[in-house]
């Protein structure tokens, strides 16, 4: 092969570490505070969610959030995916909450929301992040949210 076939590869090469989505955050491979096998994470310090591929190379993101209030706060640990409700209506706080994907056992859920107003524990998305997040976390999947 010559010099201008493997220049051209390489440049090729560089290129596929990145990928722009229209009208979303741009996705690299690269690491998020999270450990490598969760498929979302969540930073409540910087407001800010990824989705990965579970071997820690972010497939969408950071996108920012909004998470729970001081005495509502968003729980921090390792989660797993428990069910998925497209149109969820939140009886307790009496609210729509689209897109939802539920990851604890009470009632804490990615979900499109209020970027400006802080939530009863859940993280709040946009509309295209929340239906990103929700088309592609599944049952089991790992969600870590950290500090």
């Amino acid at each position: 092969m010559n010099r201008r076939m493997i220049a051209l590869l390489g440049g090729v090469a560089a290129m596929a570490g990145t990928v722009a989505f229209a009208g979303t955050a741009e996705a690299t491979v690269s690491s998020t505070p999270c450990s490598a096998e969760a498929k979302a994470c969540v930073q409540r310090s910087s407001n800010t969610a990824w989705l990965t591929d579970g071997a820690g190379n972010v497939t969408y993101g950071g996108v920012p959030i909004t998470v729970g209030l001081a005495k509502y706060p968003t729980p921090v640990g390792k989660f797993h995916v428990q069910y998925k409700d497209i149109d969820h209506y939140s009886k307790q706080y009496n609210g729509p909450m689209p897109y939802s994907v539920f990851f604890t056992n009470t009632g804490v859920a990615f979900h499109q929301g209020s970027l400006k107003v802080k939530s009863h524990g859940c993280v709040h998305l946009s509309h295209a992040a929340a239906v990103m997040f929700y088309n592609s976390l599944h049952p089991g999947d790992v969600v870590e949210v950290v500090r």
